[in-house]
């Protein structure tokens, strides 16, 4: 089944499509994504792909997840994704362990913003959250972005302080994505509790990267967000 599916997509293959993601996704020499190499599909077919193949062994899955393609790592954590949600609470747990012991190949934007809130968020939502402040203090940039989304499932429980803990945590970190991403973790907590979102703001916003406020302002009204822009809050 695993041949299988490697030559189905395979055989969807783009290289139009496939040179323009390795621009997107930023894969030169030295960029965050540097070496990774793309088929050219599309996210929707990819997950239809996952769909069809949802009963792949494990092992097989696993092995997906550790190519050195793109599409193929997307669709596995996609299966783990839906193995999660199945699974009972020990098969979680497993799942849970698997994925943070296979963070080197959850290696680019998409593959964690696709699975940490899935896998690691629900895993710990009623557990010690511990494991993330360790994620969030790694060296990798996709541990630290893997321990900040994996805050969006607590986000869409309205339990709002770990996201904020994560963001005080890498406010200063010298990744732009990074900045991108505490700053939309902070607009999702004030689309919820604006209030919230407000009090870590004029806490911190004058020190912020201005990526990091942009994002985490872009819903507010014009006034405001150019109150915070200028300083004037």
């Amino acid at each position: 089944m695993l041949d299988e599916l490697k030559n189905r997509l395979e055989a969807l293959s783009n290289p139009i499509k496939a040179k323009e993601q390795q621009r997107y996704f930023k894969t030169g020499q030295g960029e965050y994504g540097e070496g990774d190499h793309f088929l050219g599909i599309r996210v929707p077919v990819l997950r239809q792909m996952a769909k069809e193949y949802a009963e792949l062994e494990l092992d097989d899955t696993l092995q997906l997840l550790q190519s050195n393609i793109h599409e193929q790592r997307f669709v596995a954590l996609v299966l783990l994704v839906q193995r999660f949600c199945k699974a009972d609470s020990l098969g979680r747990s497993e799942l849970y362990e698997l994925y943070c012991a296979n963070t080197a190949w959850i290696n680019n934007w998409d593959l964690v913003d696709s699975s940490a809130p899935h896998i690691v968020g629900a895993y710990l939502f009623e557990r010690d959250k511990g494991p993330l402040f360790k994620l969030a203090c790694s060296s990798s940039l996709w541990e630290r972005r893997i321990a900040l989304l994996a805050t969006f499932h607590f986000i869409r429980n309205n339990i709002f302080t770990p996201t904020l803990q994560i963001a005080e945590t890498l406010i200063n970190d010298p990744e732009d994505l990074i900045h991108k991403g505490v700053g939309w973790m902070l607009r999702e907590v004030g689309k919820r509790n604006l209030a919230l979102e407000e009090e870590f703001l004029v806490k911190y916003y004058q020190g912020m990267p201005r990526v990091m406020l942009r994002y985490a302002i872009e819903k507010m009204e014009e006034p405001k967000r150019k109150m915070y822009l200028r300083g004037e809050v």
